[in-house]
């Protein structure tokens, strides 16, 4: 789907102007006008203050149906004895704890931890591979 022209669509069916639109996100209206024809793809958050601005859901800007669409099932993941981490015994316990200290911290002290996470989870390098790089 192109998101430019469902975009317009979607604005001049409220019966908005770009310009109203400008005032309700903050957005310039040259950036809505380049968004609209297609020149600029804009990020998730610009969508979202769109769909605010234009008070509608945001997954009306990808579906163009007049209900929400079905949500699609996602394969559950299985452990080596066939239930999900974190469903039973020690595992549940473990997740369960670490939600609720998740819910406690501030949000940049839970990005940075994500942040570790993600690098901590990336797979090493090989040491040799680095050295080569290196001398190279």
């Amino acid at each position: 789907m192109v998101i430019a022209g469902r975009l317009r669509a979607l604005r001049e069916a409220k019966h908005l102007s770009q310009g109203d639109i400008e005032k309700r996100t903050g957005l310039l209206r040259c950036y809505i006008s380049r968004v609209e024809n297609g020149h600029t793809i804009p990020a998730i958050e610009t969508l979202e203050k769109l769909a605010r601005a234009m008070e509608i859901p945001i997954y009306q800007i990808f579906y163009d149906g007049v209900e929400p669409p079905e949500p699609s099932q996602i394969p559950k993941q299985k452990s080596v004895n066939g239930l999900g981490w974190g469903r039973t015994g020690k595992d549940a316990r473990v997740l369960h704890r670490l939600r609720d200290l998740l819910s406690r911290i501030k949000e940049p002290d839970r990005t940075l931890l994500l942040h570790m996470a993600k690098k901590m989870a990336r797979p090493a390098r090989h040491p040799t591979a680095l050295s080569k790089r290196a001398g190279s």
